[in-house]
């Protein structure tokens, strides 16, 4: 049976993981435009960086995050309900009772964030505190408290800093190939090889993103119906939550997987973006209901 802490082992791996991957990648690009310009210290300057970026990731990335949502600490007498709702299952939960912030916009969603328990917090929308009642509003901070038992916010958080900067690196690379070097280093192969590079970057940092799978949505989904005792409320707030549709105004990316709903909501049909659909980590409103209720 899934509960809070089913795969928190699991994710602090997996963020340890992701790390040293992304520093070795930082590493192999940086040693090949060095190579390329005849610049040793760029490599150097690479290392350096990936350091910085990894420690910045792990430390900062829920500042970043909450500067990124424009999120805002939850006033005590405003948001008395949701205050009330967190505290009550942190100590349920047997969790710190995290730090509580509110994004001001219309479109109903939620988000956690913090690289472990003692250091996390929760969001929600005004949009969500306006159309939720109290068990629905319980139902979707549990799911939000699941991550943090689970640790899995931490995976979440990093792959913000990480995914973004892997984009960068793959600009940076394209600059310098074009731009700069030995023209006899050119060669057809280097070209190749190169060019392979710079289009899979992205696509490495897409996939940095799936490898928070769609599973710790539906295990957060279990573990906060276990901690409601309630499945239902969890239930029918997803159902109101999908019904608005409602894009957030401040929609990111970046961001994007850390919300319990998609900040850009799905009105969008066009073929890039059902393409797009293939690589979100979100899974389908329609599934999840229908696993709570079962």
């Amino acid at each position: 049976m899934a509960t809070l802490y089913t795969h928190q082992g699991e994710n602090i791996r997996k963020t340890w993981f992701l790390m040293g991957a992304f520093l070795a990648l930082v590493i192999a690009i940086g040693y090949g435009v060095a190579w390329y310009l005849e610049t040793p210290v760029i490599l150097y300057i690479a290392i350096v960086f990936a350091l910085v970026m990894n420690i910045g990731s792990y430390w900062w990335s829920d500042k970043l995050v909450l500067k990124m949502t424009g999120a805002k600490p939850a006033n005590l007498h405003e948001h008395r309900d949701l205050v009330s709702v967190v505290e009550t299952l942190a100590i349920t939960a047997g969790l710190p009772t995290p730090k509580v912030y509110v994004v001001y916009d219309d479109a109903p969603n939620a988000f956690a964030t913090g690289r472990n328990p003692e250091h996390a917090v929760v969001a929600a929308t005004t949009g969500l505190l306006q159309i939720l009642d109290r068990t629905e509003l319980e139902g979707v901070m549990a799911h939000e408290l699941a991550h943090v038992g689970n640790r899995d916010m931490l995976v979440m958080t990093v792959t913000v800093v990480l995914a973004g900067f892997i984009a960068i690196l793959a600009d940076i690379f394209t600059r310098a190939l074009f731009f700069g070097g030995d023209n006899d280093k050119k060669h057809p192969a280097f070209l190749i090889i190169a060019i392979v590079g710079i289009v899979l970057a992205p696509l490495a940092a897409q996939l940095i993103k799936m490898a928070v799978s769609r599973k710790r949505e539906y295990l957060a989904d279990a573990s906060g119906a276990l901690l409601t005792r309630y499945p239902e409320g969890l239930a029918s707030a997803l159902e109101k939550i999908s019904s608005r549709n409602q894009p957030m105004k401040r929609a990111n990316h970046a961001t994007a997987h850390l919300f319990i709903s998609d900040p850009f909501g799905n009105k969008a049909k066009s073929l890039g973006q059902k393409i797009n659909n293939l690589f979100q980590t979100h899974p389908p409103v329609d599934e999840r209901i229908k696993r709570l209720r079962t």
